[in-house]
């Protein structure tokens, strides 16, 4: 609905996400769209689909329900609808299944999709449906899909581990109410990130919180206006005496969403304040798997930004990205990436151009850390990634690795493969 209640203008142009792993489907419907003065961006998978959706809004979702050859449960697209739903409430989803999946297309719209399409379709009636569904009035409860938003900012919670599942889900849990939450974690994992997610799924969303380092004194000046959601950043870096007055000053009725080291430096009043309950962000050693699905987000960003129209990460490059241990942690991955993607000739992008860079000198204070980069584990994964793409042919994987066949052998008999 706009402001002077009336429904969207659905004859101007769209922007819509096509989540589709047929390529002569994605371009027919790209064409179709195109030619109709629309916009529509292709996510091949969901995971594609779920990094896109973090970077722009759509005025609607196209979801084909089955992305693994041999699959019609529709169960891939079922939980596809279930995160975009839980993390956009306001996503409109028209899912396509094939004329004998009625039950899928029910459960689809049970599950929080607004319509249904069934293969094949006309493409006056997938016109017509987008019309219907991008112009009827919201849910009740749910909050309006804003216009597209292209090149927004942020990083969103993507990861497919459990302990990320785990986090989203509290956030979707707790964001809704006016409780306390702090935000705990090793920096650059991406707590500021959750913290803003955690307001994003409040009532208050609408208002930007106030954010506030504590570690600087000039800030503080803005706890004397603060109503809604103050962000708080490092209370925990505070002496005893600043707690206490940082306790005295923040008012009745203010929710605080608290970034923070941990918990073991605060005061005990200041905790009760500040903390009904923690959300700790888990590092990247801990999810492991999801280094790669941000390494392709990232990638996707940054190629936006340079100009790069396809970027992607050889299995090698992947398998270097899931065997190091990040300095700085997200924040380093996504720096790392984003150099490989600059640097990078034709887009894509190998083993070499991700190795992180290690500091010329390190801090004295800092204490020993553990290697960055673990040397026989990501030779493990590299082999196994060369193995995978060239389907075991060993003359072409020792080719690509620039090893002979029989050092090809013997490192494959040290590592078990």
């Amino acid at each position: 609905m706009s402001t002077h209640g009336h429904l969207p203008d659905v004859s101007s142009a769209w922007n819509i996400l096509l989540i589709e792993d047929d390529p002569v489907v994605a371009r027919t419907t790209d064409i179709l769209f195109r030619l109709a003065g629309h916009h529509l961006d292709l996510a091949a998978d969901p995971g594609a689909a779920y990094s896109l959706l973090a970077r722009r809004r759509y005025d609607a979702i196209l979801l084909d329900m089955n992305f693994t050859a041999g699959r019609s449960s529709g169960e891939e697209g079922l939980a596809c609808i279930a995160r975009i739903v839980a993390d956009h409430p306001g996503a409109r989803v028209i899912v396509i299944t094939a004329h004998s999946g009625i039950r899928i297309a029910v459960a689809a719209m049970q599950a929080g999709a607004r319509d249904f399409l069934m293969k094949p379709w006309r493409k006056d009636d997938l016109l017509a449906r987008c019309a219907a569904v991008i112009g009827r009035r919201e849910m009740p409860g749910a909050s309006p899909a804003p216009r597209p938003v292209i090149g927004t900012t942020g990083t969103p919670l993507l990861g497919d581990s459990a302990v990320m599942a785990e986090v989203r889900a509290i956030v979707r849990r707790v964001g809704p109410t006016v409780a306390n939450i702090a935000v705990t974690g090793r920096s650059g994992v991406g707590r500021t990130l959750v913290a803003m997610a955690v307001h994003s799924a409040s009532g208050d969303a609408a208002v930007p919180p106030i954010r506030i380092d504590l570690r600087d004194a000039e800030q503080w000046g803005a706890l004397d206006r603060a109503q809604g959601t103050v962000l708080l950043r490092y209370p925990d870096r505070l002496d005893g005496v600043a707690q206490a007055r940082l306790l005295d000053r923040l008012l009745p009725g203010l929710r605080c969403i608290s970034v923070a080291d941990s918990l073991n430096g605060l005061a005990p009043a200041l905790r009760r304040r500040l903390c009904t309950l923690e959300i700790a962000v888990p590092p990247l050693s801990a999810r492991r798997d999801d280094a790669v699905i941000l390494a392709r987000h990232f990638a996707q960003i940054a190629g936006e930004t340079y100009g790069r129209a396809t970027v992607t990460l050889t299995p090698a490059a992947e398998a270097i990205i899931t065997a190091t241990d990040w300095p700085d942690e997200v924040r380093g991955l996504a720096a790392a990436i984003e150099r490989a993607v600059l640097l990078s000739d034709d887009g894509v992008i190998d083993a070499a151009a991700v190795r992180p860079v290690t500091p010329a000198t390190p801090s004295p204070a800092a204490a020993v850390p553990a290697p960055a980069f673990r040397l026989e584990d990501a030779e493990r994964l590299m082999i196994e990634a060369a193995l995978k793409e060239h389907r075991h042919n060993i003359s072409r994987v020792a080719d690509a690795l620039g090893i002979s066949r029989g050092t090809l052998y013997r490192r494959m008999a040290q590592h078990g493969l």
